[in-house]
């Protein structure tokens, strides 16, 4: 796992100088502080900061080919180059390292772009190639690694994280308002755009190639469902076992590809199946890879410590907890901000970024996690939502038929006596709009549209041309073929998924520490092989993850494999304001800040403020809207009104040099 960036001047004439370079690295150097490289030819130049995992001592990028024509820079991992490498040695192939970079580099001299069907992995890569004079640019299937470009004045500059490019100093830093309020109605902002103006990523499952003559962008891969009509109709015992003895031998494999590593690996225990199932599958594979890490709450209400423990006893792990307490959320709540570069509506990335910090003092650089279960097995609630509307949808004069929405929220239902009548009069609107192609998250997106309430004048006027009820999204030419969960799935995954928890949650908080989160159920076989299971073995009536739960009935205990999903969450208001709270929320939410910034209405946030402080009873829209705020402002102070430059790598970060064919180097500073 890494960290990459470049630049590549396509009509400009300021040159790529190796400080430029320098700098950018120096912003992204958690992401791969062990050793670094640069790259410089006429024109273009190409950097990694590297966190060495295969091959540590034979393996710092940049890396050419034997003629020195192509030269690649690479974060993340090809899980099955051990299998690519034999065919491409027999093809003439000639290797300096045992690394699955250059093992990438030659596959794509072999094939081009489409070798990339070809890979098992997280990963995102540029390649240079010297001989025509072309940049070549891709990401993963679901994006589990990131990759963010901008093109400006004739120059094209990408990174793996946003601070990258305005380190290169060619990119102004300005907020986009559309992508901020796409962040307060959809959760995230909605690929490839980003929270800030002329700055895009590249979405999941993308290649593209630059060179003088423009850019190409182009899909290589995306999970498709089975269609309703093709779906399994013999829904018998036998079937039910075979389909889960299929899952849990590409399980097994996907964690078995994923423990390959010259270094020691761990995994997360939540308390969960879905992390259960790794971490048992990890003990059968490798018992002395067995370390084992999660998180407590000193509040009850979202702490599942008891599971954990239960599980570690019965893997025998090694195993190790970091207590998340609320005034540590609010202490690291601007580290967090700063690498998830967009305004985040949670503070659960918070107690992730803890306890990545945990597991990289504990010497590991990897580690195994149950992500992507929830969207490609149907274990969220708001799966369960779809179901139950459409349900009560074809009798909507039915009394009854809301009740279901009981057992999704007993806590609400039963907070008073008019909890269930609350529930039906929520979930009731555009009930009939089962049509639509985003009924089953338009409930979601309705609520966190509240919070532009907020918005001062300014910013609802600026982003109003891209505001929408609904995400601005191309869907599958067939999604319409599909049944209502598999659709619901697409949009989990689509924005949810990729755009904020394999981001915000994901890698922003495990790299913050040089960590390397491996996902084995975003292994794509498993995700295809779940995209054509009957929806029955999915969400079967109201239980979610049905098969999943059969699959590890054998190997799991009961209080496990029966346990109902509980949503990973943390404490969001509480961390901000209690008797020790840190000064720079009071400071980002005063009258003053707010008006610099010009982004939120300071009499609207002064009344959420004393809400807050009163002791009222908080309601999560509230709570996501202080979130986002927050998040929002502190962006505002780190990247628009006070963005530091760290110093540029120095003589003592161990840099490796190279120099294309063509390279005339512009050095900016001396080393």
């Amino acid at each position: 796992m890494c960290g990459i960036a470049g630049i590549l001047n396509r009509a400009g004439d300021e040159p790529v100088t190796e400080g430029a370079l320098r700098q950018m690295l120096a912003l992204i150097r958690h992401r791969g502080p062990d050793e670094f490289g640069v790259f410089l030819d006429d024109g273009v130049g190409l950097g990694n900061a590297r966190l060495s995992i295969i091959d540590p001592g034979n393996g710092q990028q940049p890396i050419g080919n034997e003629d020195g024509s192509l030269w690649i820079v690479f974060n993340g991992e090809i899980f099955n180059y051990p299998e690519l490498r034999p065919e491409l040695e027999a093809r003439g192939h000639q290797f300096t390292t045992n690394t699955d970079t250059e093992v990438l580099l030659h596959l794509f001299e072999e094939f081009g772009p489409d070798c990339l069907s070809r890979l098992n992995g997280q990963f995102a890569c540029a390649i240079w190639n010297c001989n025509d004079r072309s940049l070549f640019l891709a990401r993963d299937r679901f994006g589990i690694r990131p990759l963010f470009y901008a093109q400006k004045n004739g120059s094209f500059i990408f990174g793996s994280e946003i601070k990258a490019i305005f380190g290169s100093g060619r990119v102004a830093r300005q907020f986009d308002p559309v992508g901020i309020d796409q962040v307060f109605n959809f959760w995230s902002t909605v690929s490839p755009r980003t929270a800030f103006q002329n700055v895009v990523e590249l979405p999941p499952g993308h290649w593209m190639r630059v060179n003088a003559g423009g850019t190409e962008i182009q899909r290589y891969w995306q999970l498709q469902f089975a269609e309703t009509a093709a779906q399994d109709t013999d829904f018998n015992e036998r079937m039910v076992q075979q389909r889960a003895e299929e899952l849990r031998e590409l399980l097994t494999d996907a964690v078995r590809v994923r423990l390959r590593a010259d270094v020691p690996v761990a995994a997360y225990l939540s308390g969960g199946l879905d992390s259960s199932v790794i971490a048992a599958l990890v003990r059968d594979i490798a018992p002395e890879q067995l370390n084992t890490f999660s998180i407590s709450f000193h509040d009850a209400k979202f702490d599942e410590s008891e599971f954990q423990q239960r599980m570690a006893r019965h893997l025998g792990t090694r195993h190790e907890v970091i207590s998340a307490t609320h005034e540590d959320i609010g202490r690291v709540f601007p580290e967090v901000v700063w690498h998830c570069e967009t305004p985040i509506l949670r503070t659960a990335p918070a107690p992730m970024f803890l306890l990545s910090s945990l597991v990289q003092r504990r010497g590991f650089k990897v580690a195994l996690t149950g992500e992507g279960a929830d969207e490609i097995l149907g274990g969220y609630d708001i799966f369960k939502e779809d179901k139950i509307r459409r349900f009560w949808a074809a009798q909507p004069n039915s009394n009854l038929r809301p009740r279901l929405l009981q057992r999704l929220y007993p806590d609400i239902a039963g907070m008073n006596q008019t909890g269930a009548g609350f529930l039906a009069a929520f979930f009731r609107e555009d009930l009939a709009s089962v049509e639509s192609p985003f009924y089953s998250h338009a409930i979601r997106w309705r609520n966190g549209a509240r919070s532009r309430r907020f918005f001062s004048g300014d910013l609802l006027a600026s982003a109003a041309h891209g505001t929408s009820d609904a995400p601005p999204m191309a869907l599958p030419g067939r999604f319409h073929r599909w049944g209502a969960l598999e659709r619901a799935q697409h949009l989990e995954i689509s924005l949810f998924l990729e755009n904020y928890l394999l981001s915000s949650q994901g890698d922003r908080m495990s790299m913050a520490h040089g960590v390397e989160g491996r996902f084995p159920f975003l292994d794509y076989r498993v995700a295809e092989f779940c995209a054509r299971l009957p929806a029955r073995l999915k969400l079967r009536v109201l239980k979610e993850k049905y098969l999943l739960r059969r699959m590890a009935v054998p190997f799991l205990p009961p209080e496990i494999t029966g346990r109902r999903k509980r949503p990973y969450r943390a404490p969001i208001h509480r961390a901000f304001f209690h008797d020790h709270a840190e000064s720079y929320v009071d400071d980002l939410l005063s009258p003053e800040s707010l008006r610099e910034s010009a982004l939120f209405k300071p009499a609207a946030v002064a009344h959420l403020v004393a809400k807050l402080k009163s002791g009222e009873r908080i309601g999560e829209t509230d709570d996501m809207a202080l979130a986002g705020i927050l998040s929002t402002q502190l962006l505002h102070h780190q990247f628009i009104a006070d963005f530091r430059l760290p110093a540029p790598l120095g003589p003592r970060d161990n840099v490796k040099v190279c120099l294309g064919h063509n390279c005339a180097p512009v050095l900016s500073h001396a080393f």
